[in-house]
């Protein structure tokens, strides 16, 4: 299928707002970009119905930025009791092959932009969402047995839900004044965004999401992150929970503020099986096991 055609039968699965709103995004000019070839060739080994583990290994090696990206990610604590990882193939065994897939293609959204200007505020926006995603990782670590939910899958979502920032940066010239984004503390606004540019950074996101063939709740996680009341009893509330925790923590990390956290601190803090008065030995268990990783 045409990329064209993927992003319009993607379309169809979006309520009547959510479509009309994309199909004016798309007349624009906005593109939704391409999965890089490595996956591709990954997801046809994968489909076979023997694994060979070497030729994974192999063409995960073909590309160094992608391989040196991948040891640090499982160099989170999430994965300590793997560690240390001595090549890629002890990777996939270790890990499992659909996990480490994850981390790829988490890993291989940083190159679907071709950066020429805002330089600073690309590299800050991939900054925030690295922090985001091992501070996800490590959540679903520690409440696995409430959520479900495993650190790779955490870290997919992680640096996948924001990715529609990159697209409208990308398509409207003015987007990063507007919304300030070269400001320290300062992150897209929904209301802003939907009054400025008649836009909305989740749907596009759940569209790349789609695109790259992400499993449906997590793309479903991505265009409800910033609005878990409406997912119900959804599968995707727990990482939306999860998410939304990350961001709060990484908010406190940079000492800025997140006008988010008191609207759906009380529904994250259930789904997820925390107290309020639990929550800050919880939050330090968490920093302490992402500082563990950063300095490790």
């Amino acid at each position: 299928m045409s990329d064209k055609k993927s992003v319009f039968a993607i379309t169809q699965s979006l309520n009547e707002t959510d479509a009309g709103r994309v199909k004016r995004l798309l007349e624009t000019g906005v593109k939704i970009p391409a999965q890089p070839r490595v996956l591709d060739e990954l997801r046809k080994l994968m489909a076979r119905e023997v694994l060979d583990v070497r030729a994974l290994s192999r063409i995960i090696n073909q590309d160094p930025g992608l391989t040196a990206l991948l040891f640090k990610v499982v160099g989170n604590s999430a994965y300590r009791q793997h560690q240390p990882f001595a090549s890629v193939e002890q990777v996939l065994h270790a890990v499992g092959v659909q996990q480490t897939f994850n981390l790829v293609q988490a890993i291989a959204l940083t190159s679907m932009v071709d950066v020429r200007k805002n330089r600073a505020i690309y590299e800050a926006f991939w900054a925030r969402s690295q922090e985001v995603a091992q501070l996800a990782m490590l959540i679903a670590d520690e409440r696995i047995a409430v959520c479900n939910l495993f650190p790779d899958q955490a870290y997919l979502a992680g640096m996948f839900h924001d990715c529609g920032v990159l697209l409208l940066m990308q398509r409207f010239p003015t987007y990063c004044a507007e919304m300030k984004l070269g400001v320290v503390g300062q992150w897209s606004n929904l209301r802003e965004e939907d009054r400025k540019f008649n836009a909305d950074h989740c749907v596009v996101g759940y569209l790349v999401a789609r695109h790259w063939h992400l499993p449906e709740y997590l793309c479903d996680a991505i265009r409800y992150h910033h609005a878990i009341g409406d997912l119900g009893e959804h599968n995707a509330r727990s990482m939306v929970a999860i998410l939304q925790l990350a961001i709060e923590i990484y908010c406190r990390g940079q000492r800025t503020a997140n006008p988010e956290w008191d609207e759906f601190k009380a529904e994250v803090l259930i789904e997820l099986g925390l107290s309020e008065e639990g929550l800050p030995e919880f939050v330090d268990i968490i920093l302490e096991r992402f500082d563990h990783s950063v300095t490790s």
